[in-house]
């Protein structure tokens, strides 16, 4: 039995918690984890062992994806799948439950009857600007069971704390971790560089990709050229070149061997006309960290993003967990920096640079109308970083929205010492 187990619920709560994880390793602690949904790679990747058969599902999470995704997720029997990674937790005798998500992986934790901490990632006043915890989130969180209640950050602590009637803390997001010392940006010989995030879970990364180069190829025409614009794409494994080569091959683009400066050290590009995207694999933190501008269709990369300063544009696409009604409520989430051509009319106008996300109307998602959109956008939106004055002005706010809404690196070393805090504390057998 371990010293300490992990629960949590997403691929974004995983790597929190694996980086967490890694940390209380490096401690003397043996530390187990449970995966709520999905295979739970980044544990694994720690070295953190798994405590029960997982599966993936095509989803890739619970609740906040369209009707589709969730019929989807009924059909492939993900619920039952839950239940049965619930019931495996019967019988555990662990000093210490870390619960890192939202309601699932806190219900998970009451349910293991030990002393428990949660690290509640998944929710924030930012949304509203008063948390509504979803029924019974809150009455479990204000149980003496649940020693320490850790937020995403200082306004939702600041919420909680009133809301609770105990202490609720923000010491920082883990995730950013990760991307804080990136190292050198990829070499890529031209004046401004954009990523491309298309997302992890597949198959809908896959029909993200299939939109965002549908985007490149409306971009201004001056920003077409390898020398005006670097296009770099970060990639999961399953997004191999033989399924990027066919996918892009009806769109104009063209799978080719990098070659030259333009194209920095990838091995693959794909080209289309005087563009090229450069195909990177296990170089996220590089490739986000030496962009100018973040074409993202993703939950915790942008957040990430967001979290070093970098201004994220995004492109709304059918789901089952991008939608525009999970792209709206990132934007709530994420704030200043966040911009989208939106299917939703009436939309707020881009370039006020008053503190807040914006977007512009435009047509359907996925539609020629709607990525011409967020072609013009991007346009605009690097642009406004080239202007010597209004560049610099707008670096700076989106640096000071990234600490206020995500924090600074660091936050796993200081979770792990707050748990190692409290573990001194714990008398044996206690619950």
């Amino acid at each position: 039995m371990s010293q300490l187990l992990l629960l949590s619920n997403g691929h974004g709560e995983d790597l929190s918690g694996a980086l967490l994880g890694r940390q209380l390793l490096a401690q003397g602690l043996t530390v187990e984890a449970l995966p709520l949904v999905g295979h739970g790679h980044p544990y694994r990747q720690a070295g953190i062992p798994v405590i029960s058969r997982t599966r993936e599902f095509s989803t890739g999470g619970l609740g906040y994806t369209s009707l589709a995704g969730r019929i989807t997720e009924l059909r492939e029997g993900q619920y039952l799948d839950v239940l049965r990674r619930l019931l495996s937790l019967r019988g555990r005798r662990d000093r210490l439950i870390v619960a890192v998500g939202d309601l699932l992986p806190v219900l998970a934790a009451w349910l293991v009857r030990r002393p428990a901490v949660v690290y509640l990632v998944a929710y924030s006043s930012h949304y509203e600007g008063r948390l509504r915890l979803p029924w019974p989130c809150g009455w479990l969180l204000r149980r003496r069971r649940f020693r320490k209640v850790w937020s995403r950050d200082a306004l939702t602590a600041s919420d909680l704390s009133e809301q609770l009637g105990r202490p609720v803390e923000f010491l920082g997001n883990p995730f950013v971790d990760l991307v804080s010392e990136a190292g050198e940006p990829i070499p890529c010989g031209a004046a401004q560089t954009l990523a491309v995030l298309p997302g992890s879970r597949l198959p809908e990364a896959l029909r993200n990709l299939e939109l965002m180069l549908q985007l490149l190829a409306r971009l201004p025409s001056a920003l077409q050229p390898a020398r005006a614009l670097a296009l770099q794409a970060a990639l999961v494994g399953d997004l191999d070149a033989t399924t990027l080569g066919r996918i892009g091959a009806p769109l104009g683009w063209n799978l080719e061997q990098g070659r030259g400066p333009d194209d920095g050290n990838a091995s693959l590009v794909l080209a289309r006309g005087p563009q090229r995207l450069q195909l990177h694999w296990g170089r996220f933190a590089a490739v986000l960290g030496g962009s100018d501008l973040v074409l993202s269709m993703t939950g915790t990369a942008a957040e990430q993003a967001v979290g070093l300063g970098k201004p994220v544009l995004q492109l709304e696409g059918p789901g089952p967990q991008f939608t525009p009604g999970f792209a709206e409520a990132q934007r709530r989430l994420l704030g200043f920096g966040l911009s989208c051509a939106s299917s939703a009319v009436g939309s707020s106008a881009v370039g006020s640079g008053s503190v807040g996300s914006s977007s512009v109307g435009s047509g359907a998602v996925g539609s020629g109308e709607a990525l011409q959109a967020g072609a013009d956008l991007a346009g605009d939106l690097l642009g406004r970083l080239a202007d010597p004055q209004r560049g610099a002005a707008w670096r700076r706010q989106l640096a000071a929205s990234g600490a206020e809404r995500i924090g600074s690196a660091g936050g796993s070393q200081r979770l792990a010492a707050a748990i190692m805090e409290l573990l001194s504390t714990l008398q044996p057998g206690a619950q």
